[in-house]
């Protein structure tokens, strides 16, 4: 099992941080290696929705399934002053299992705070031996991604406009 938390600070306000982090037209412009992410049932960011996911890194793809297991507030269009957003899913393939518990709260005027617990088990072999070997490389990449987003958020840098 590997289990980490890691955190940033996006220079824009919560809801609008929030907001563009929940919208999947966003998703191919800051999830380095997006392929798809596809809704198999119910509408994309609700709890219980079920989706295909396709992800390319390292010239190995990659599929899972990811399961929104909480969302609070349900509605991300109006985020009252304070509150602090919690957006959790589970994701299962390739003979692993994890849970992304993010959490994003105000640290300051025109500031988000994002905090993401990551927590990964593993079933397969090939998996395994990457944990044991290379247990940095799951944070190494969540904050990527973080770091991504946040480029993206400030700057609206694309990730498929930077060479790998």
């Amino acid at each position: 099992m590997v289990k980490y938390t890691v955190s940033i600070e996006i220079a824009l306000p919560l809801g609008q941080a929030v907001r563009l982090l929940a919208d999947p037209a966003q998703l191919p412009m800051w999830l380095r290696g997006l392929v798809s992410h596809e809704p198999v049932s119910g509408a994309h960011g609700q709890v219980g929705t079920v989706s295909r996911v396709v992800l390319e890194m390292g010239g190995q793809r990659f599929e899972c399934t990811e399961t929104v297991t909480r969302l609070e507030p349900a509605d991300l269009r109006d985020i009252p002053a304070g509150a602090v957003v919690h957006y959790e899913r589970e994701i299962v393939g390739g003979g692993m299992w994890s849970a992304a518990r993010e959490r994003l709260s105000e640290a300051g005027p025109g500031l988000t705070l994002w905090q993401s617990e990551n927590e990964y088990r593993f079933s397969g072999l090939p998996m395994r031996l990457v944990a044991l070997l290379m247990p940095g490389t799951f944070r190494k990449q969540s904050r990527q991604h973080m770091q991504d987003f946040k480029a993206f958020a400030e700057h609206g840098r694309d990730v498929r406009d930077v060479p790998a």
